[in-house]
């Protein structure tokens, strides 16, 4: 990441994807901290250097708000809390995509919505030929972009 986390933000990005999607109730589904999301969204948004300051500083400055205003730190907050501090924070919305993106996408999670883990084709998807001749009308066709 352009902005390495340190071990608090860290702690403080498993315990918000926890708030993000929390476990059910049944247990069947693990929260997305539980699950260990936070590795992918520190992968993912490395290819995102405004993101990843974005979410460094939004965790830090999370931590930094419920030591000041609870004596301390997010992780360790009642739920009630954590939920209040994280409507103030803008960084979460720009998280939730990715968290929602890996979140459904592990093995562990498809399973237990009843779903098979794997790739949607070849098996039991049948696709037409495809038909690339149907592709001569736009190869034909003069370029309309303007080179830069």
């Amino acid at each position: 990441m352009g902005h390495p986390l340190s071990d608090d933000q860290r702690r403080t990005l498993t315990s918000v994807l926890d708030e993000l999607i929390p476990p059910s109730a049944d247990g069947r589904l693990p929260g997305a901290g539980a699950l260990g999301l936070a590795d992918y969204v520190e992968q993912v948004v490395q290819a995102t250097p405004e993101l990843a300051g974005m979410i460094a500083e939004g965790l830090a400055t999370l931590d930094d708000t419920a030591r000041s205003r609870a004596g301390r730190a997010f992780a360790d907050l009642a739920q009630p809390e954590k939920v209040a501090l994280l409507h103030e924070q803008p960084f979460v919305f720009p998280l939730m995509f990715h968290v929602f993106t890996g979140y459904y996408k592990e093995p562990r999670v498809v399973a237990a919505l009843g779903l098979e883990p794997r790739a949607p084709h070849p098996k039991g998807h049948e696709m037409a030929p495809v038909e690339l001749g149907l592709l001569d009308t736009v190869r034909r066709r003069a370029p309309f972009h303007r080179a830069c």
